[in-house]
């Protein structure tokens, strides 16, 4: 294949990828808000899982704060 068919047909993907991914808005439903709103859902609500990806992450990163934790990030303390 030459370079143009090449390119041509990757622009049809490409093409052909946007036009069948949509767009969708899903709008919650009355009824639907109990279930959000449950203890299980809250991204907060188990604190030793949420300190250890705290220490995971700003060892790895060398870096720390944005969530209140003011110290080095080396992964020695």
């Amino acid at each position: 294949m030459n370079r143009r068919t090449h390119y041509l047909k990757l622009l049809g993907l490409l093409g052909a990828g946007l036009f069948f991914s949509g767009c969708q808005s899903v709008q919650v439903q009355p009824w639907e808000k109990g279930l959000l709103a449950d203890y299980t859902m809250r991204a907060d609500r188990d604190k030793l899982h949420d300190a250890m990806s705290e220490h995971i992450f700003f060892s790895r990163e060398a870096s720390s704060g944005g969530r209140g934790v003011g110290a080095s990030g080396c992964g020695c303390n």
